[in-house]
């Protein structure tokens, strides 16, 4: 997997989208308002950014999130990316990237934006079942992603899509059978969400009259870990598990319920290492105590869990007074160690 590109955000918070989604209040997950459309105010927030200092990466792209980015007028879709290709030319970046739903894709907008260095575009996919996308009122169906990922692909762009779990209507099975026909286009890469319910959104009100129930914490970590496993297993990158921690967004009363935390792709990472662990200890003859586990040593924070709960929580299950965690340079990263038991690699092999 290539190195992450360094992203300048600009956020467009619900900017060209005909309709307001169900889960959707991107004012509140950014704290950014509409100004950035304008393209010198999106200038001044991208000097802001370059002016904190970029640290060594392969590339940087300025990045257009929170909306609906081909579903701007072309005037403004144009202005945007004049202003971004400015920076391109100054040699400052190297490219620009921006999320859209698959039904903006379509050979009139890709034409629009044809001479700007655009090189990755996301799409909000959300689900692959038209009866969630509908009960989500996406107002677009799963073929309207196929139909974008063969345009985009026909045009030599990188492709990302950003999938949901908990959405309403939705269940389990359906997310992960979801997540196989999204594998079946090839994402470049992915970034899965759960969904939460934001104050001022569609679902705050369906919760309030209980039409909505979210998925708990506990469950979308376990049902989030699946999802990456299989996207892992079919070699495509997962970028991000869960919502991006902001001031705006762990203020009190902006997130009213659902699975959200700050750190919960920690949580995710963190429950398939307890899975290896408890595998490793489930066929030992005898369990030693102490128990020493090793680890690589970037994968410690990954082994001991969230303010150590999977120590607490093996030396419960398994009646061990004292359990040890410890880095290892004989150990792979994604692997374990338990006593003197064979390496065991936390994923399931490709």
């Amino acid at each position: 997997m290539k190195s992450a590109p360094l992203v300048v955000p600009v956020f467009l918070p619900q900017a060209g989208c005909p309709h307001q989604c169900v889960f959707c209040n991107q004012f509140a997950i950014t704290g950014a308002g509409s100004g950035l459309l304008r393209p010198e105010a999106a200038r001044h927030s991208i000097e802001t950014f370059l002016a904190r200092g970029i640290r060594s990466r392969t590339s940087v792209q300025i990045a257009f999130f929170g909306g609906n980015f081909l579903g701007l007028r072309f005037e403004r879709i144009r202005g945007l990316l004049n202003m971004a290709t400015d920076f391109v030319c100054q040699n400052r970046v190297d490219g620009i990237r921006f999320s859209t739903r698959p039904d903006t894709v379509r050979v009139d907008t890709l034409d629009a934006i044809r001479e700007f260095p655009v090189q990755t575009v996301e799409l909000g996919v959300q689900s692959m079942n038209d009866a969630v996308l509908a009960h989500s009122r996406r107002g677009h169906t799963s073929d309207h992603t196929r139909s974008a990922f063969g345009l985009l692909r026909s045009r030599g762009y990188e492709i990302g899509a950003q999938i949901m779990a908990g959405l309403p209507a939705d269940s389990s099975g359906k997310t992960l059978q979801s997540a196989r026909e999204l594998i079946a286009l090839r994402p470049d890469f992915v970034r899965i969400y759960p969904t939460v319910v934001l104050k001022n959104s569609p679902l705050a009100e369906w919760y309030a009259a209980g039409k909505y129930q979210p998925v708990s914490l506990e469950g979308c970590v376990t049902l989030v870990k699946k999802l990456y496993i299989l996207f892992r297993q079919n070699r495509i990158p997962v970028i991000r598990m869960g919502l991006q921690a902001t001031e705006d967004l762990d203020e009190e009363g902006t997130v009213i319920a659902g699975p959200y935390h700050p750190s919960f792709g920690h949580l995710v990472f963190s429950e398939a290492f307890l899975d290896a662990a408890e595998k490793c200890l489930s066929a030992l003859g005898s369990m030693p105590d102490p128990l020493v586990i090793r680890v690589h040593s970037r994968d410690i924070p990954k082994m001991r869990g969230y303010r150590n709960r999977n120590i607490q929580m093996l030396q419960d299950r398994y009646k061990i007074s004292a359990l040890q965690v410890s880095a290892s340079d004989q150990v792979e990263p994604d692997h374990l160690q338990v006593h003197l038991s064979k390496l065991l690699p936390v994923y399931p092999p490709f």
